[in-house]
């Protein structure tokens, strides 16, 4: 397999980035959040409890996929978390690449409740879940894991089910 990118996208709690940093140390593999990429509007907007809007996240998707295409052209693999709510964010930050594997992490609402609620020093608030959750739109192209597994079940289920 030449080189990849794997996106761990789903809702806030889900643990996109506990799993994405434990599958990026089994793999050897640069990690980077999604939250680096937003623009300080966006964080501040995040902060003070107010979801994003699809003008908001625009230059948020664009960053993502530009660092996704530079990471490829460098023949490089990482991964790379990614709410990615939407089939229409999907399509940006993914594109038609067969490098880049998408992962949907997925859970009960009251453990993503659990998860926020036991979180600090995040921008993301645990009340800003709800919004998050309906305007999910889980895909159907994507490894789709529980998140009530260990993370490190999780780690090696991607590694498996992707060939990593």
């Amino acid at each position: 397999m030449g080189a990849t990118v794997v996106i761990l996208m789903g809702v806030a709690g889900s643990g996109k980035t506990t799993v994405g940093q434990a599958l990026s140390a089994a793999l050897g593999w640069e990690f980077r959040d999604a939250d680096e990429f937003h623009p300080p509007a966006n964080v501040a907007k995040m902060a003070a409890g107010h979801p994003l809007d699809d003008a908001d996240r625009k230059p948020w998707l664009a960053a993502i996929r530009a660092h996704i295409d530079a990471t490829l052209r460098r023949g490089e693999s990482a991964v790379v978390t990614c709410s990615a709510l939407k089939e229409r964010y999907r399509r940006v930050i993914v594109g038609d690449s067969s490098d880049v594997k998408l992962v949907y992490l997925h859970g009960a609402p009251e453990l993503l409740r659990q998860r926020l609620a036991a979180r600090t020093g995040h921008f993301m608030k645990p009340g800003m879940l709800d919004s998050q959750l309906a305007a999910l739109e889980p895909p159907h192209d994507a490894l789709q894991l529980d998140i009530a597994e260990p993370v490190a079940t999780l780690v090696a289920r991607i590694r498996g089910q992707l060939a990593l």
